[in-house]
């Protein structure tokens, strides 16, 4: 065969390659328009599942979504998958094996003075806004966590300020109850994190936190807050508009910005993702939902029976394990405390169910303008340590 036919015969055949693989990407995530409209919540589903000893999990009826389709649901499914081109470039930590870690461990316990780890959130309307709550509501824990409660050693190590026991006092104040904006980043990270409420990847929004910090909710309430009833909804939110100014409270946006340090994915081996958890405070972690998810009511959930919805944004708070022995991941989600075991839930651990240990990412909280607040009371101390 000549040179010129060998290669025309390969060129068709790569372009049927492709072809290939774009129809069964696009009837992975295609759906009938009958599909779409049909109720998201199925009798079918929650017997399937109660009716199953081997599922580990309770389903019901869950009024969270009682009046919403299947189209409607997926809205609320906002992560988009890193490209592949960019993880290279994205710092993964692991921690040192030795680290005495306990079977048992729950934020909401170990950090009681956190007052926002304890907190359940509402993800309302049709916004595929998760990637951005996932983010902001570990981000918030982590400033407690981590400028809650000042050790002698953050002290020490920054010499140069004087009075510390006021720094010490002061950054407790500051931190101890910041619940950040879950808007701020919504509206105004824009390309940068992603396409909005039609979806985020969230290792950028916490890139986002280092170069440009985020709002607390005081200054920035979320947009849809006030909830939405059904039917009568618009399928889909917009996103909110970026207003670069507080629209309540009496703070001043610049002023009200808190940042981040470093942005970075969790190595997926369980150890390393619970020895992150254990020494740093929450993570934001992606998994893949799938219609069995909506009716999780209790247990150990794994995926069961129903399509592939899209992927969600929750944060992992915790571990255990049951007395059957079964290794579990504990998990606040954001849909309110009328869906699953009062606004948490958990999954299946070690087997990497439904990818849930595939894409977890953090970072660490700034002091930059929790100090800037510091000086702006006493602009005596000097602050050239930071």
């Amino acid at each position: 065969m000549a040179p010129n036919h060998l290669f025309l015969a390969a060129t068709v055949l790569l372009l049927g390659v492709i072809s290939t693989l774009h129809l069964q990407v696009l009837a992975s995530k295609t759906m009938s328009s009958a599909k779409l409209e049909s109720d998201i919540l199925q009798d079918s589903i929650v017997k399937q599942i109660n009716q199953n000893p081997k599922a580990g999990w309770k389903a019901n009826m869950n009024s969270r979504f009682s009046n919403y389709t299947v189209g409607q649901f997926k809205h609320l499914l906002g992560v988009k998958a890193t490209p592949v081109g960019d993880l290279k470039s994205i710092p993964t930590m692991t921690h040192p094996k030795g680290l005495k870690l306990p079977d048992t461990f729950d934020s909401r316990k170990a950090w009681t003075q956190c007052s926002t780890i304890r907190r359940i959130l509402g993800q309302l309307g049709h916004c595929g806004s998760c990637w951005a709550f996932g983010a902001v509501e570990a981000l918030s824990d982590r400033f407690c966590i981590h400028y809650g409660m000042v050790t002698s050693d953050f002290i020490e190590n920054r010499s140069s300020l004087l009075h510390s026991k006021y720094i010490q006092l002061h950054l407790l104040v500051l931190s101890q109850n910041i619940s950040l904006s879950v808007n701020d980043l919504l509206a105004c990270c824009g390309f940068m994190c992603g396409s909005g409420c039609n979806g985020g990847y969230p290792i950028y929004a916490w890139r986002y936190f280092i170069h440009h910090g985020v709002v607390t909710e005081e200054c920035d309430p979320y947009f849809d807050n006030t909830g939405c009833s059904h039917p009568g909804c618009e399928p889909a939110y917009p996103t909110p508009k970026c207003q670069r100014k507080c629209t309540s409270g009496n703070q001043l946006w610049k002023k009200s910005k808190h940042f981040g340090v470093s942005a970075y994915r969790v190595n997926s081996d369980p150890y390393n993702i619970m020895a992150e958890v254990y020494k740093n405070g929450p993570v934001e972690v992606a998994f893949t939902v799938y219609e069995d998810f909506a009716h999780y009511k209790s247990g150990i959930y794994k995926h069961v029976t129903g399509d592939v919805l899209g992927g969600h944004a929750v944060k992992l708070i915790g571990w255990g394990t049951t007395d059957d022995g079964e290794d579990y991941w504990l998990i606040a989600n954001q849909w309110n405390r009328s869906w699953g075991d009062d606004g948490y839930f958990m999954i299946r651990r070690g087997t990497n169910e439904c990818g849930i240990e595939a894409a977890v990412v953090a970072g660490l909280p700034s002091t930059k303008n929790l100090i800037k607040e510091f000086t702006s009371a006493d602009a005596s101390h000097d602050v050239s340590a930071y």
